[in-house]
């Protein structure tokens, strides 16, 4: 399991629901907890590492405030088929994405949201979000419906983005001239499989 790297097709696939919590789901979810640590994220949804399930991860404790290097496994949030049902106010701030590394850009969202989704042990959940806490929610469960920070960007961040996104691009491109992707149409084919088995 690896993060992919805009413009990969799987960060562009309309997740599907997970009918069960099954060992598969938690197989996944601990191998996005490992990435999401190792890379110092905020957040990681599974169409990030190719899975396409309604499914994301939040690091809690940064959210709450503790240092990146004291934040813990435990304390994450795993929320599953999840849907914001409220959203509130309006705010504008930095944005970057572990599957777009080091590209921050002013995104406009809602300040506070509400929201339903279910945990690992299949529990409803409701939350209340705002501030940054919102924003992760939102670019969360925007990732799952195929949608990215990059799609919400004003006009000045667009152009600012340019020539950033057509770098990761051509590294795409060279990864998979080496072989390293599949083509779009077999990637496309795994995750249609996939999304068969939630």
């Amino acid at each position: 399991m690896k993060i992919v790297k805009f413009p990969h097709p799987a960060l562009r696939y309309e997740s599907v629901l997970l009918t069960s919590i099954d060992k598969k789901v938690h197989l996944a979810v601990g191998g996005m907890l490992d990435l999401m640590f190792e890379a110092k994220g905020l957040g990681l949804a599974a169409n990030q590492v190719a899975l396409p399930y309604q499914l994301f991860i939040l690091n809690m404790d940064v959210l709450n405030g503790v240092e990146s290097d004291k934040a813990s496994r435990e304390n994450a949030g795993v929320f599953i088929n999840p849907q914001i049902i409220e959203r509130k106010g309006s705010i504008e701030g930095d944005e970057g994405c572990l599957s777009f590394p080091d590209l921050y850009q002013k995104v406009r969202r809602a300040k506070t949201i509400r929201a339903l989704a279910y945990n690992l042990k299949g529990e409803a959940v409701e939350i209340t979000a705002s501030d940054l806490a919102s924003r992760a929610w939102q670019h969360e469960v925007d990732h799952l419906h195929g949608v990215l920070y990059i799609d919400k960007m004003g006009t000045i961040a667009k152009l600012s983005a340019r020539a950033t996104l057509k770098q990761f691009e051509r590294e795409f491109e060279r990864a998979r001239e080496k072989g390293e992707i599949e083509s779009d149409a077999k990637i496309k084919e795994e995750l249609d499989a996939l999304a068969k088995l939630a």
